[in-house]
């Protein structure tokens, strides 16, 4: 039996997809009163709780081989977020301690490429950088990276711990929206659209599921595997995104001190309209920073082969037109510039 965590998410849903396609037997950890559509249809054994509710772990644990944890809250913001921090770290802490108990024999964690340590320009990101703490943007990097190194305290002490670094994720299945999902759905309406210099790397939200399951089978306790795609402008993106919908319409490139100086204000828009940010200071040091990141070892190691980030982008495009959704963009009252 294997329990996912987060399995109403991008990921999460498409992970279950795929262990349901092997043959195996999966239950999804679901908050009481959790829209479930991502997962319907599904024979998926439903457990209510709460990854900080350790009880409900424990019941949610039983009969289980692998945990595969994957709920977490994303949050865009810069500086501290108690709770962010509170369900990234605490619950983390929460689901490895109930799995000790409960005997399951393995853990894969869902960490990010975010919670790693930097490296300088031209140099690429790979698991040879330590997981930073401290030199984290934002209450989620430093969330990631606090559950990351306790992952890699408990595969120390003979317990057996995978983590793994998904880069930004895109692809079908995309139910509850995703910040990169509602790019694409931005980037294919109608209008002037606003970009920046800047890139980031992109991975394929089916390839990321199949990563997490090759981490299950074959990662050794204690490493962390990066799960990368391909590195992409935010213009190839937006062109990638209109080839698929059969579109074009004018852009404009804005000057990066225009996107901060909007990014600074966008705190008072969302305050003000209840609408979600697509873009923040933190999401525009993350696409104009170092964004090489290798999944060499993934490779070696677990046999990761990414399709082209490109392709994603195309079945996203695709995936959102056939549910008839590609326009709905209005319902979230959110700016047109698609930075």
């Amino acid at each position: 039996m294997n329990l996912v965590t987060g399995a109403t998410g991008h990921i999460g849903n498409v992970l279950v997809r795929q262990l349901l396609e092997r043959g195996e037997r999966v239950r999804a950890l679901v908050r009481p009163g959790k829209h479930l559509l991502a997962l319907e249809g599904l024979d998926v054994d439903l457990a209510q709780g709460d990854i900080l509710d350790i009880d409900s772990l424990e019941r949610a644990m039983q009969g289980v081989e692998v945990v595969y944890h994957l709920a977490a809250r994303i949050s865009l913001a810069a500086g501290r977020d108690s709770e962010t921090e509170l369900v990234n770290h605490c619950g983390a802490l929460n689901v490895l301690a109930a799995a000790r108990r409960s005997g399951v024999r393995r853990l894969v964690y869902a960490s990010s490429i975010y919670a790693l340590h930097k490296p300088p320009d031209g140099q690429p990101i790979d698991e040879s950088q330590p997981f930073d703490a401290d030199g984290c943007r934002g209450a989620y990097d430093c969330s990631k990276a606090l559950a990351s190194l306790a992952m890699q305290r408990a595969a120390a002490n003979s317990f057996q711990a995978v983590i793994v670094c998904p880069t930004a994720v895109i692809g079908p299945y995309d139910y509850h929206y995703s910040d990169t999902g509602r790019a694409i759905r931005l980037y294919v309406r109608p209008g002037l659209k606003f970009y920046v210099d800047g890139a980031y790397d992109f991975v394929d939200v089916r390839d990321a599921a199949r990563g997490f399951i090759l981490a299950g089978e074959k990662g050794r306790s204690g490493e962390t595997y990066i799960l990368s795609g391909d590195r992409l402008t935010v213009q190839e993106v937006l062109e990638t995104a209109w080839k698929a919908a059969g579109c074009q319409y004018p852009s404009l490139k804005v000057p990066l001190w225009l996107a901060y100086f909007a990014a600074d204000w966008m705190p008072a828009y969302v305050k003000l309209t209840g609408a979600r940010p697509l873009f923040t200071r933190y999401s525009l040091d993350a696409i104009c920073s170092n964004s090489y990141a290798s999944h060499a070892k993934a490779s070696r190691e677990l046999g990761y082969q990414p399709r082209p980030a490109r392709q994603a982008i195309t079945d996203s495009v695709n995936w959102f037109q056939e549910r008839n959704d590609a326009g709905a963009y209005v319902a979230e009252r959110f700016t047109q510039a698609a930075l």
